[in-house]
């Protein structure tokens, strides 16, 4: 299905609220508690709560206006369902802090099998934003692959080792921050396999 042309910043905020809302829903009620039929719940499990039907409620209207979901959305939204509804559930947080071990490793391992397999499934989400010859592909989807290793591991070091508090912050900014530099990072790739650089050859 042909993606829908939708205003930029609209996109920006579908994708980018639930994050940010989250942080901001974090910081507000992080030292509250709550008594709920009877059982305690604290700020984060509370958040949480909200966290996922706004996920899926901002990835349903984004698949509305663009009349489209890549696997990675689609993945991340069901993942999240799925770990904050046990973090709630079962009233533990932890299930919610795994979430984005989980999301990585299954992200490198889809990645890790196409190019066992010797395609790109990078190119498949991303060839419409960055056209690159076939070799370039297949070195990006090296790197993106390690990457999401990287942040997986990182992760579970982080929300094992440190405050819940220090984990929201991690989760909100160092793991976008992580991503972004490392894209920053790959110029040199994007010039040196660019498709332009092959046509003019």
């Amino acid at each position: 299905m042909t993606e829908k042309s939708i205003n930029p910043t609209l996109k920006t905020a579908l994708e980018l609220g639930p994050v940010i809302a989250f942080f901001a829903a974090y910081l507000l009620l992080k030292d509250d508690v709550f008594v709920i039929g009877g059982t305690e719940y604290d700020g984060f499990i509370l958040v949480t709560a909200g966290f996922v039907p706004l996920m899926i409620v901002t990835t349903a209207i984004l698949w509305r206006l663009t009349g489209t979901l890549n696997r990675m959305q689609v993945m991340t939204v069901v993942l999240v369902t799925v770990f904050g509804g046990l973090s709630v559930w079962l009233n533990d947080d932890r299930f919610f802090k795994m979430k984005p071990t989980m999301i990585y490793l299954l992200f490198a391992a889809i990645l890790g099998v196409g190019l066992l397999r010797g395609k790109s499934y990078l190119r498949m989400v991303m060839d419409g934003l960055m056209p690159l010859q076939e070799e370039g592909w297949t070195l990006l989807t090296k790197r993106v692959t390690a990457l999401f290793f990287g942040l997986a591991v990182l992760n579970e070091i982080i929300w094992r080792t440190m405050s819940t508090e220090t984990w929201v912050y991690f989760k909100t900014f160092g793991l976008t921050a992580a991503i972004f530099l490392f894209f920053m990072s790959q110029t040199g790739l994007f010039r040196k396999y660019a498709v332009e650089s092959d046509d003019k050859a």
